[in-house]
């Protein structure tokens, strides 16, 4: 994949030939992007191969609409063969598998053939194709799969904001890419058991080489098999389940370490430590720590979910047009100290970072370890999140109230309303951070 990057103009460039396939409908010849990745941060071009790789994922989704129509209509004859089959009381059986099927069964198709044309015998077209089965399945490729998958699934996102949306897809579109990097842009029903090992070779060769984590591979396994069975069982295209068992073992993810709490008191909230932020970054990094919101939660906060003239100022964790996180995540969140202090400076929400959570994180991350507050690896923004949580045990307070503050499921039956903003607040206020003198 590393032919995907050039150097142009001080920055990596993705750089792509489009394919003769596609030639008569993207008249652009050779494709040029910049990543944004400059050439003299990332020498070797690691970053920038990532960022490609994302690009070309949804450069293969562009190709793969632009033939959508054409492809859509030979899927549709299929399907309405087979719904057509069902009506006669029969499976939809292709042709040449027909053929091998016993005598009986093809008279008896013939019989309920003419029998569908009615007085004069002459059954229509559909219903020919659909008893003798004249309509071959329907190929995908792979760099059709990602859309064909994301059609199945239309109705379980309906409850997701557009960037839940493209956070849903980006794994997925990049896991087809490198796939199609590998063993090229097969039709789904040609792929081998051993195109799935070389996948898996190519994986481990980065995981050895790159240090990349086992577990992002084994992510890239899950996602293409999820895709191919979805797409298998609503189509019936009778796939061998070629992607399975395919993992790493031990691919856990690393895992995010708690920042100490005197080093959020004493470096995180010094007085201008965080001025070289942008204010909006700077106060979410404030209502992280004194509240354990997730990233998203505190940048999709409204005027309508900040209650700062409420007798208990408190904000409303709550799904604003957007998917929680979980079942348990709808939650009210007393303010106090720094988490307070940079409401009240924020009173309308975070309109720069509204459903854009990945940025923010982004620039916060990068900005701590350009200063030197990230002192022990795996830390990051959002382990502020876990720190919080560290805070509320070593107060000794009860489970009930960790999950209810983090927005996690209690594993004990839930009876009357749970936790007052009353009992919420009692318990912020013995953990609650001194704020800087300005925030």
């Amino acid at each position: 994949m590393a032919e995907l990057i050039t150097k142009r103009g001080g920055y990596w460039h993705y750089v792509r030939r489009v394919p003769k396939e596609y030639a008569d409908l993207d008249r652009r010849g050779i494709i040029f992007q910049s990543t944004k990745v400059k050439i003299v941060d990332d020498p070797r071009g690691i970053h920038a191969l990532s960022a490609a790789r994302s690009i070309d994922a949804d450069v293969m989704a562009y190709w793969s609409a632009l033939k959508d129509g054409e492809a859509d209509e030979a899927r549709t004859r299929y399907d309405a063969a087979r719904r057509r089959s069902r009506q006669l009381g029969f499976d939809y059986t292709p042709a040449h598998e027909l053929a091998g099927r016993p005598l009986e069964e093809i008279v008896a198709r013939v019989v309920a053939m003419v029998n569908a044309g009615g007085s004069n015998g002459s059954p229509d077209t559909g219903t020919t194709a659909a008893l003798l089965g004249g309509i071959s399945k329907p190929g995908f490729k792979l760099s059709e799969l990602f859309g064909a998958y994301e059609k199945l699934q239309a109705a379980t996102m309906t409850d997701m904001s557009e960037d839940q949306v493209r956070k849903w897809g980006n794994p997925k579109k990049r896991a087809v890419a490198n796939l199609i990097g590998v063993i090229g842009d097969k039709s789904i029903d040609r792929i081998t058991r051993s195109d799935a090992i070389d996948f898996r070779t190519w994986w481990s060769d980065r995981v050895v080489n790159e240090g990349v984590q086992a577990l992002t591979a084994n992510k890239d396994f899950g996602h293409i098999q999820t895709m191919i069975s979805a797409v298998d069982e609503a189509h019936r295209l009778g796939l061998d389940p070629v992607f399975t068992k395919l993992s790493f073992s031990g691919g856990q993810g690393g895992q995010r370490v708690a920042f100490d709490v005197d080093f959020i008191q004493s470096r995180l909230l010094a007085d201008g430590a965080l001025d070289g932020l942008n204010e909006e970054a700077r106060r979410i990094v404030y209502l992280i720590a004194e509240t354990g919101l997730r990233l998203s939660e505190a940048t999709n906060l409204t005027e309508e979910t900040i209650r700062l003239d409420a007798k208990i100022p408190h904000i409303i964790v709550s799904a604003e047009g957007r998917r929680m996180k979980t079942p348990h995540s709808g939650r009210e969140i007393p303010l106090v100290g720094v988490a307070l202090a940079a409401m009240k400076a924020q009173p309308a929400g975070f309109p720069r970072y509204r459903e854009k959570s990945a940025s923010l994180s982004g620039v916060v991350n990068k900005w701590l370890a350009e200063n030197g507050l990230r002192p022990v690896d795996g830390q990051s923004v959002y382990s502020l999140r876990h720190s919080f949580e560290d805070r509320l045990t070593a107060i000794n307070a009860p489970d009930k109230i960790i999950a209810v503050f983090m927005g996690h499921k209690h594993y004990r039956p839930k009876y009357g309303v749970g936790p007052s903003l009353a009992l919420k607040l009692e318990w912020l206020e013995k953990i609650a951070l001194r704020p800087p003198a300005a925030v």
